[in-house]
């Protein structure tokens, strides 16, 4: 890394992008704990893969959307560009070793003991030799496509995020120059060849096949080297807004997703010992540098998310998922199926998973799309699990006549072509289908039915900080709620018809909605108290969020620390906000929670002198929710769901298994657990609903 360590130092905020790649460390801390078993330990490495795959796309790929534009900017760290990428650079180059060492060093010598081996084609025995040749011949070999480069062949666009061998060949009977081609290995082929041996799994590497039998694919020529490389590609694209009302949305979303697999390269991943000539070809045609090559010794692999395939193995079940709680008055009565109508009709419930389950949700979109009294139902949609019974209940919803509306965010990244499929299959059924809303990106998680009951209708609404997504449901922490109560009705469908037609509400009564409001908001009851702390009254805050990185928010936190306001964050990815700072940020602490779970619910609790105002929602405290999206938070009322939000926070600051404590230089420390552990990811299953618990914040 670069030599900036003091400049970044001084700065009073915290680089986005560097704080990123300390997250990345807490995942790839993970794999390292011992309480884990080596399955678990396998997930959270191809997560940090997936995790720098989507970095290197989006964050580098912005970078160098200025860099290629010959423009500057300066970053929270105090860098101009170019010494911050060099630095930036530097710093995802050293992970890239620490998850080499670790998967060479510590996972993979215990891989014998778990009844599966990773071999190279050489280690094989003759049997298996033979059967890992009959699967090229049958499999892999009809699906390579060899594209030389030379001076009567253009140069192939090698795809994005793909295995590829570079092979370097000169011809046996002219003498000609050496030239070099390329061959992808197919993507939709497993990377591991499986053979089985008893009860235990060989696990072969495509590409140690491919390479074994390269000679059919280059005939009658010298081979002088085959490479495996991979690039990764700028994935940062922006839609433009169009004056032409008529300008077809969609063609132009698939223009720009074509962008991804052409994009310039921002990453290369290389085996050790590539050919020099090959590299140095390579390096010139796409314009990068020996910073962003990333060199795989010997032995390791290239993109650990492969390892999925030995995660999810059939023959390797480790996973006994903990029954999710009861939720009162659901599922008190041993029924099924509840009317869900009914329960809603005298109560508000407060959703908190993956400790209680979606289907209480899943239960009143399949029950409204049935009921004939149900007139309409209004939906946002972000990131749909496969097979999702929400579209399947908005399909039946459609053909039983009722009126559906759906906002499908055909902009959430890398989702985007499959929310658009999904899409298109629901205008079709009948219902109305808005893509987004010119540039902002709708985030806000937002469900309305409304219903007709004898002379009146009710609308019954639900309000969350997770996508509507039963897979990420078992994955994610989040928090939704299920109500009837009017005020929020009348502030979610003010809401939808600013998403849906052209209305600006001036306000809400129990909605802090982006772009409009939330920054301004959120600033004025941080302000509040640190108006009550100058007043010597009761106050405090505490906020749970995925990333904290908005200027304006963070220096309202600094002066509310200044007052003396005792402040408790809890941010799971980027802060830029840096805690323990004398005179700045001394009462403020920042702790990330990185376990089992991935923490995504956004709570936030302002003591308010003693009568604490608590909201949740779809939004983090970052530019992009506050001025790029429709987002929105929504105040929680009823006590004893306030309650029970307030120790949610509780829990979470408790937790000293899970939890990294963020220091003042911007690295972070990992909790000690005490004598008596505090796991939040299993305590929360130990939890009845105790509705007498009353925890107190400060």
């Amino acid at each position: 890394m670069g030599n900036f360590s003091d400049l970044i130092y001084k700065s009073d905020l915290i680089s986005r992008d560097l704080s990123w790649l300390k997250f990345n460390y807490r995942v790839l801390d993970q794999a390292k704990k011992e309480n884990r078993n080596l399955f678990e330990k396998l997930k959270f490495l191809a997560i940090t893969a997936s995790n720098g795959d989507e970095f290197f796309m989006i964050r580098i790929g912005s970078l160098y959307n200025y860099i290629d534009f010959g423009n500057d900017r300066i970053d929270y760290s105090g860098l101009r560009l170019a010494p911050f990428k060099v630095e930036l650079l530097g710093g995802l180059d050293d992970f890239s070793d620490d998850q080499n060492s670790l998967f060479l060093n510590e996972l993979k010598p215990t891989f014998k003991n778990h009844s599966f081996e990773l071999k190279k084609f050489k280690e094989l025995s003759e049997k298996q030799k033979k059967s890992a040749a009959s699967y090229f011949k049958k499999t892999i070999f009809p699906m390579l496509t060899p594209m030389v480069f030379d001076p009567y062949h253009s140069f192939p666009v090698l795809m994005n995020n793909i295995l590829i061998f570079g092979v370097v060949t000169k011809s046996v009977m002219f003498k000609e120059k050496k030239k070099m081609s390329f061959i992808q290995l197919p993507q939709n082929l497993p990377r591991f060849f499986e053979i089985m041996v008893g009860d235990k799994f060989i696990f072969v590497p495509l590409e140690e096949i491919v390479r074994e039998y390269i000679g059919l694919v280059f005939k009658n020529v010298d081979i002088l080297s085959c490479t495996l490389f991979r690039v990764t590609r700028n994935g940062d694209f922006t839609l433009e807004e169009s004056e032409d009302i008529d300008a077809d949305f969609l063609e132009e979303m698939k223009s720009k997703l074509k962008t991804r697999k052409t994009g310039r390269v921002v990453r290369m991943e290389v085996e050790e010992n590539a050919n020099p000539w090959l590299m140095k070809q390579l390096m010139k045609r796409y314009e990068i540098e020996e910073e962003n090559v990333m060199v795989t010794p010997e032995g390791a692999l290239i993109d650990y998310t492969c390892l999925w395939q030995i995660v999810n193995h059939h023959e390797f079940d480790q996973y006994k998922p903990l029954k999710p709680n009861p939720v009162p008055p659901i599922s008190m009565t041993g029924v099924l199926q509840q009317d869900m109508f009914k329960i809603l009709k005298n109560r508000d419930i407060l959703l908190h998973h993956p400790y209680n389950t979606i289907e209480p949700l899943l239960d009143l979109l399949e029950q409204a799309a049935e009921d004939p009294n149900v007139l309409s139902i209004k939906l946002t949609i972000y990131r749909l699990a496969k097979d999702s019974r929400i579209v399947a209940a908005l399909l039946n919803a459609a053909e039983n006549g009722k009126h559906v509306s759906v906002l499908f965010e055909v902009k959430a990244r890398f989702d985007e072509e499959n929310n658009m499929k999904q899409a298109l299959t629901l205008q079709k059924a009948g219902c109305f289908v808005i893509y987004g809303v010119g540039s902002l990106k709708t985030h806000t998680k937002l469900l309305l039915i409304v219903r007709k009951e004898n002379e009146k209708v009710t609308r019954y609404v639900h309000m969350g900080s997770g996508n509507y997504n039963e897979s990420t449901s078992k994955l994610y922490t989040d928090i939704g709620l299920l109500t009837s109560d009017e005020v929020y009705a009348n502030d979610v469908q003010e809401f939808f018809n600013v998403i849906t037609g052209h209305s600006m509400p001036e306000d809400y009564e129990s909605l802090i909605t982006a772009p409009t409001q939330m920054r301004s908001k959120l600033i004025g009851l941080i302000e509040q108290e640190r108006k009550n702390a100058t007043e010597d009254k009761p106050c405090g805050i505490v906020c749970k969020m995925n990333s904290l990185q908005d200027k304006d928010v963070i220096e309202a936190f600094y002066e509310a620390s200044k007052a003396g306001v005792p402040i408790r964050l809890i941010v799971r990815g980027i802060c830029c906000l840096r805690p323990g700072r004398k005179g700045l940020s001394e009462n403020i602490t920042v702790r990330s929670i990185v376990g089992e779970y991935l923490e995504h619910s956004r709570i936030f609790y302002f003591h308010n002198d003693g009568n604490p105002k608590v909201y949740s929602g779809s939004a983090d405290m970052m530019v992009r929710s506050f001025d790029r999206r429709l987002e929105s938070l929504f105040i929680i009322k009823d006590e004893l769901l306030k309650q029970q939000t307030i120790n949610m926070l509780y829990f979470n600051l408790k937790d000293d298994v899970n939890s990294y404590k963020l220091r003042e230089d911007g690295t972070y420390a990992a909790c000690e657990p005490k004598e008596a552990p505090f796991d939040i990811h299993k305590e929360f299953y130990n939890l009845e609903k105790d509705e007498t618990l009353k925890t107190q914040l400060f």
